[in-house]
C-alpha cells in the first residue's frame, strides 16, 4: 500500500493526515505552536516554530502509522492564507512572519485605499485592508526601513515549509491573489502594484499551479522529519480552498461553512465576485471561484476564551448546554482582532454587552458562540445582498464543527442543513491534493468521491431560527451603537 501525506499549517496548530491511495484516512496528529503579540495589534509567528511542528508532526504521524516512510508517494503542505515572511535575498528570514489578523497597517491601507483603491481593486479583486500583504509591507517599509532596505524573497507560510523541504522558491497562483501584489485578470505579479510600495517585482516567487510537483525532499530534511529523501513536494495552496476540497465542494453552488481559526460562508461560483465585502479566490477545479465572506475571529474567538477565562472545551460546552437561546440577553460580538465582512473595519472591537447578575460562566461561553453564529448569518446575508444566493445545505468544516452545541447553533442561525464529514480538515484536502498531482485520482472529483464521507447532519430548528432572526437585530443594532466609538480611537 502506498499514501499520501498532506500538511496544515493553521492559526495556533499544525495538523497532518496520512491517507492510503483507496482514500481511508490512516493516521492523524496536530502540533500547537504559539501566536506572538509584542504590541497592541500585532500578530506574528515564529518560522523556527513552523518548522519545529512540521518534524514533530512527522514523525509523530510516521510513528502511529508505522509505516515505512519510503511509501510516501507525495506531500503538499497548506498554511493559512497570505501570511507573509519577508527574507533576504539567501532565502533566510529578517523577521517574524506577519499574520493576516495583524492590524498595525492600518494607516498604509487607509493611504492606499484613499489614493489608489480602485485601481488596487480592478487588478487584485479586494480593496486594502490590513489582512492583505501590500499593506503590510508598506507598513514595514515605514516603519522598519532596516529591514524593507534587506527583503531579497518574499514567502508566504506554506512556501517557507516547503522550501526547508526542498530548496525550491515558488508559490501557487491562489496564494499570491490574496498578497494583493498580483494581477487576478492576467494571473501573474503585477510590476504596477508593486511599484506603489517600492517593492521590486522581480524578487516575487516563481508562479506554480497547486498540483504541480516544485521538488523533492533533501537528504538534510529527510535528517530532520524522517521523511524519505527524494519523496516528491507538490506545491500546494492556501489552507481555505484544501477545507474547501477536503469538504467535497468541487461544483458549482456548493456551499462550506466554515467554524476554524476565522469563519466563512463560501459558495462555488463560475467566476469571480468582485465586491468590497467578498474575498475572491480561485478554486483548484478548473475554471470555478470561492468567493465567500469572512468572519475574522470564529474559532478563535472560543480559543481566547477558553485560555483567557479558563477551562477546557468540553466543560464550557456543558455549561453553555443548560443556557436558553440568547442567553437571557448577553451578546457577544466576535470582533477581538477587528472584522471583515460585512464590515471590513479593523478598529472594531469584541464585546459583552447586556450583562446583569444572573449570567453565569455558562452564559458567557454559550454568547461566544452565538455571537460567532450570528457572524456567519450576517456572512450569509451579505452573500444574498450581492445576489449570490445561498443554497439551504452545506458541509460544516474547520475544527470548531466538531461540537454539537455551536453546529447545532449554527444550523439555527443560518437556518440550513449542515452535513459533517468524517474530516474537513485542511490536511486532508492536501492529501487529497498530492494524490491529484500524482495521478493516483483522476480528477478532484474522484478525490471527493474516495475520500470524503459524511458522518451526520444537523438541521435547523425553525422555532430558533426564528428567534435567532430577532437576536440579529439587536446584534446589528449594537455593532452600529458602538462603532462610532471604537473609531475615534488611534488603536
Amino acid at each position: 500500500m502506498k499514501y499520501l501525506l498532506g500538511i496544515d499549517f493553521g492559526g495556533g496548530s499544525s495538523k497532518a493526515t496520512l491517507i492510503n491511495t483507496d482514500g481511508a484516512i490512516v493516521a492523524e496528529n496536530s502540533v500547537e505552536y504559539p501566536t506572538y503579540y509584542p504590541v497592541l495589534g500585532a500578530c506574528e509567528q515564529s518560522p523556527i516554530d513552523w518548522c519545529n511542528a512540521l518534524n514533530e508532526n512527522i514523525k509523530a504521524l510516521l510513528s502511529k502509522s508505522q509505516i515505512d516512510s519510503a511509501d510516501i508517494l507525495a506531500v503538499s503542505i497548506d498554511s493559512a492564507t497570505h501570511t507573509a515572511l519577508l527574507c533576504d535575498k539567501d532565502y533566510k528570514p529578517l523577521r517574524n512572519a506577519i499574520h493576516w489578523t495583524d492590524t498595525r497597517s492600518r494607516k498604509q491601507a487607509k493611504y492606499l485605499k484613499e489614493n489608489y483603491g480602485d485601481f488596487i481593486f480592478s487588478k487584485s479583486f479586494h480593496k486594502p485592508d490590513t489582512i492583505w500583504t501590500m499593506p503590510e509591507i508598506l507598513w514595514v517599509k515605514e516603519n522598519e526601513p532596516e529591514i524593507f532596505a534587506k527583503i531579497g524573497s518574499v514567502f508566504f507560510e506554506k512556501d517557507y515549509i516547503r522550501y526547508t523541504l526542498t530548496g525550491v522558491y515558488c508559490t501557487d497562483y491562489i496564494d499570491a491573489q490574496g498578497s494583493m501584489l498580483f494581477d487576478c485578470n492576467t494571473m501573474s505579479w503585477s510590476k504596477e502594484l508593486c511599484d506603489l510600495i517600492g517593492l521590486d517585482v522581480n524578487i516575487l516567487p516563481d508562479i506554480k499551479a497547486p498540483t504541480d510537483v516544485i521538488g523533492n525532499v533533501t537528504k538534510e530534511a529527510a535528517e530532520l522529519s524522517g521523511l524519505k529523501e527524494g519523496t516528491a513536494v507538490i506545491c500546494g495552496t492556501t489552507d481555505t480552498v484544501m477545507e474547501v476540497f477536503a469538504s467535497g465542494a468541487v461544483n458549482k453552488g456548493d456551499v462550506t461553512v466554515k467554524l476554524a481559526t476565522a469563519g466563512r460562508v463560501c459558495v462555488i461560483t463560475d467566476k469571480p465576485y468582485p465586491h468590497q465585502h467578498l474575498v475572491n479566490y480561485s478554486h483548484i477545479t478548473g475554471g470555478l471561484w470561492y468567493p465567500g465572506t469572512a468572519t475574522k475571529a470564529a474559532a478563535s474567538s472560543y480559543r481566547w476564551y477558553r485560555d483567557t477565562f479558563g477551562g477546557n472545551y468540553a466543560e464550557l460546552n456543558v455549561g453553555a448546554e443548560k443556557v436558553p437561546i440568547g442567553c437571557e440577553g448577553l451578546i457577544y460580538h466576535p470582533y477581538i482582532n477587528g472584522e471583515l465582512t460585512p464590515y471590513a473595519d479593523p478598529l472594531l472591537c469584541g464585546s459583552f454587552t447586556g450583562i446583569r447578575a444572573t449570567h453565569t460562566k455558562g452564559h458567557f461561553t454559550r454568547s461566544v458562540l452565538e455571537g460567532v453564529a450570528l457572524s456567519l448569518l450576517h456572512s450569509k446575508k451579505t452573500l444574498k445582498e450581492i445576489g449570490i444566493e445561498v443554497g439551504k445545505k452545506g458541509t460544516v468544516i474547520g475544527g470548531g464543527a466538531k461540537g454539537e452545541l455551536w453546529r447545532q447553533i449554527t444550523a439555527d442561525c443560518l437556518d440550513m442543513e449542515l452535513t459533517l464529514t468524517e474530516s474537513s480538515d485542511s490536511s486532508l484536502g492536501s492529501a487529497m491534493l498530492a494524490g491529484v498531482a500524482t495521478g493516483v485520482f483522476a480528477t478532484p472529483e474522484e478525490a471527493v468521491k474516495k475520500c470524503i464521507k459524511p458522518i451526520g447532519v444537523t438541521k435547523p430548528i425553525k422555532e430558533n431560527t426564528e428567534k435567532y432572526e430577532k437576536i440579529f437585530e439587536e446584534y446589528v443594532a449594537i455593532h452600529d451603537a458602538l462603532a462610532p466609538i471604537y473609531d475615534k480611537r488611534e488603536i
